[in-house]
C-alpha cells in the first residue's frame, strides 16, 4: 500500500463528502441547539443545565452516527453502481489503497464535523453561562470520534459485499447491539440456559463493545468517576484495533470481488 496515494485519494473523498451538504448539517445542529437552549428551561428550570449538556452531546452523537452509516455504506457501492470502479482499478491503485482511502477520508470528515459541532456546543454553554467539566466533555468528544470511526469501519466493511440498503440496516443493528453487549452477557447469565449464555458470550466477542467508547453520561452527570489514564488508553486502543481489523476484513473481501 502506497501511503501517498492513499492520502491523496483520501483527501479527494474528504472534499467530495464535505461538498455533499455537510455544511448544512452543522447549521442544522446549531438550529437544534438554539431551539433546545430556549425550550429546555421552560420544561425544567431546576435541571435545565444538565439536560442541555446531555442533549447537546446526544444530538452530536446521533448526527455523527447518521453521517457515518449512510455515507459509509454507500462509498464503495456508489463507485460500483456508477461503474467508475472499473476505471479506478485499471489505474496503478491497489484495492487496499482504494478501501483505506474511503475509510480515512470519511473519518476525517467525521472528525471535522464533530469538532465544528463541539465549538458550537461550547459556544452555547458560554452564552448561557452553564458550568461544565471541560476535561470530561473534551474526553467524551474525543471518544465519540473514536466510536464513530469504528462505526465507519463497520459501514465500509458491510458496504463492500452487500447493497447499501442492507449494509445500512446491518450497521445500525451492530451499533445498537454494540451499545448493550455487556447487558447481553448479564442477561445470558440470568437466563440460566447454557445455550443462551454461549450465544451472548459469542456476541460479546464478535460485536464491538461500544460502551468502552461512551463517556457522555459520566461526563455530564458524573454517574461514576471517569476511567483512569490507563483504562482510557486501553479503551482507545481497543477502538483503534477493532477499526483496523474491520478495515483489513473489508480489504480482504474487496480483493476477492470481481467486476
Amino acid at each position: 500500500m502506497n501511503v501517498m496515494r492513499t492520502f491523496v485519494m483520501g483527501k479527494n473523498v474528504f472534499k467530495e463528502v464535505i461538498r455533499d451538504r455537510i455544511v448544512y448539517i452543522i447549521g442544522f445542529y446549531a438550529i437544534i441547539l438554539a431551539v433546545a437552549f430556549h425550550a429546555i428551561p421552560e420544561f425544567s428550570a431546576t435541571s435545565a443545565d444538565k439536560i442541555f449538556l446531555d442533549f447537546g452531546l446526544a444530538t452530536m452523537n446521533i448526527i455523527g452516527l447518521i453521517v457515518a452509516i449512510f455515507i459509509g455504506t454507500g462509498l464503495v457501492n456508489k463507485e460500483i453502481e456508477k461503474r467508475t470502479i472499473l476505471v479506478l482499478i485499471a489505474k496503478p491503485i491497489s484495492r487496499s489503497e482504494f478501501i483505506a482511502s474511503k475509510y480515512f477520508g470519511l473519518s476525517a470528515v467525521i472528525t471535522v464535523l464533530i469538532t465544528a459541532m463541539t465549538i458550537i456546543y461550547v459556544g452555547f454553554l458560554l452564552i448561557g453561562k452553564i458550568s461544565y467539566p471541560f476535561t470530561s466533555i473534551l474526553l467524551a468528544v474525543l471518544f465519540l470520534i473514536l466510536q464513530l470511526s469504528l462505526i465507519t469501519a463497520v459501514a465500509v466493511a458491510l458496504g463492500v459485499f452487500t447493497s447499501s440498503l442492507i449494509a445500512t440496516a446491518l450497521t445500525f443493528a451492530v451499533y445498537l447491539m454494540g451499545t448493550i453487549t455487556k447487558d447481553l452477557v448479564a442477561l445470558g447469565k440470568l437466563s440460566g440456559s447454557q445455550g443462551i449464555m454461549q450465544m451472548t458470550q459469542g456476541l460479546y466477542l464478535i460485536l464491538p463493545d461500544l460502551s468502552r467508547l461512551d463517556l457522555k453520561n459520566d461526563a455530564v452527570y458524573g454517574i461514576q468517576a471517569l476511567p483512569d489514564f490507563m483504562t482510557l488508553t486501553i479503551n482507545a486502543g481497543y477502538g483503534l484495533i477493532y477499526s483496523f481489523m474491520l478495515l483489513a476484513l473489508a480489504i480482504l473481501i474487496f480483493l476477492k470481488r470481481e467486476f
